[in-house]
């Protein structure tokens, strides 16, 4: 069971702009097994304590951030080395408890961390070079962590190269747009009723997700937590459609999500199992939602289910990041995978 404390949890990602290929005419109903095409080879992936994010720059490089050696490596093209280029350090250039790593078109590249529990968000080009940053108005209580997933704090995180998306229910809204500076531009998506709205901090728990961009313009969520949903809003910020993410994988897990929660201490926070791991958008605007279950279900622009997948490398992978190259690679963490996935 997860604990998430609002007013110091804030889920990011930044808008994205990753571009992917033609329908698929795969049923929706089968799982379809998608095997690795290629990835790093084993002695690079092999000297990572722990990737949380796998990008790829649109000079070829690779950047990879480990999580538990709070440090970024950049990886040359053709995948024969790989070297430090930012270090542990509670300093500006350095990091400290990363939860996040996402590149722009621009190849900048951005870092969320929360060093002395302050969340901060940092620029840096392809050298290592820091372009800018700043501090979120949250503050995250001691890392909360499941396996890869960062479960309080910045846990996931895209970039325009001038916008960030913010999930912070505490504010009211389910996504928050920050420009550069980390000022707000707007909010975005009312919360959804959970029938505990007298609990305040369970409220927040079942509103928690990841913001991503449409890049037909628009904005999805996703709900990690309680019954998992995808919501669409459009270029103003209306809500175009809700849908329910179901299918026979996760009967039990929906099953077994709690109806009543116990009384607790006013100083304790509930506990609240997501279901969700990681989500992605294509350049298409498809939506790819991994769960807590090793599977991986697509979603068209219209939010109708087209494929059911599992990503196989040396045994089937849960996907902890998800990110779509230039062409037509899907780049997985854990095991740094790449997966050709039309």
């Amino acid at each position: 069971m997860l604990l998430f404390r609002f007013g110091r949890f804030s889920s990011l990602v930044l808008l994205a702009t990753s571009a992917f290929g033609a329908a698929s005419s795969h049923p929706a109903s089968a799982v379809e097994i998608i095997r690795s095409s290629g990835g790093l080879p084993a002695y690079i992936a092999a000297s990572f304590d722990e990737p949380i994010g796998f990008v790829q720059a649109t000079s070829g490089e690779y950047l990879v951030l480990d999580r538990r050696a709070h440090t970024v490596y950049v990886v040359d093209a053709k995948k024969t080395a790989a070297k430090r280029l930012l270090q542990i350090g509670l300093e500006s250039g350095r990091i400290l408890g990363p939860g996040a790593l996402a590149i722009g078109p621009n190849d900048l590249f951005a870092i969320a961390d929360a060093p002395g529990k302050s969340e901060r968000i940092q620029l840096f080009s392809l050298a290592g070079t820091w372009s800018g940053g700043f501090y979120l108005d949250t503050r995250v209580a001691e890392r909360l962590v499941l396996g890869p997933m960062v479960l309080n704090g910045v846990g996931s995180m895209h970039f325009t190269g001038t916008t960030f998306l913010v999930n912070q229910p505490e504010s009211g809204a389910l996504i928050t747009e920050l420009d550069r500076q980390g000022h707000i531009a707007r909010r975005i998506g009312t919360l959804r009723p959970t029938g505990y709205e007298s609990d305040n901090d369970l409220h927040l728990a079942l509103n928690v997700g990841v913001p991503l961009a449409d890049p037909a313009g628009g904005y999805f969520f996703v709900f990690q937590t309680g019954v998992p949903l995808l919501r669409k809003y459009d270029a103003t910020g209306a809500l175009v459609f809700e849908r329910h993410l179901e299918g026979p994988e996760l009967d039990a897990d929906i099953r077994g999500l709690p109806t009543t929660w116990p009384r607790r201490p006013s100083d304790h926070l509930p506990s609240v199992p997501p279901l969700v791991r990681t989500a992605a958008v294509d350049r298409t605007g498809r939506v790819w939602v991994s769960f807590m279950e090793p599977y991986t279900y697509v979603y068209d622009a219209r939010g109708e289910k087209i494929r059911t997948v599992q990503f196989q490398a040396a045994g089937i992978i849960s996907p902890s990041s998800l990110f779509f190259t230039a062409d037509d690679r899907l780049l997985v963490t854990p095991g740094c995978y790449e997966f050709a996935v039309r």
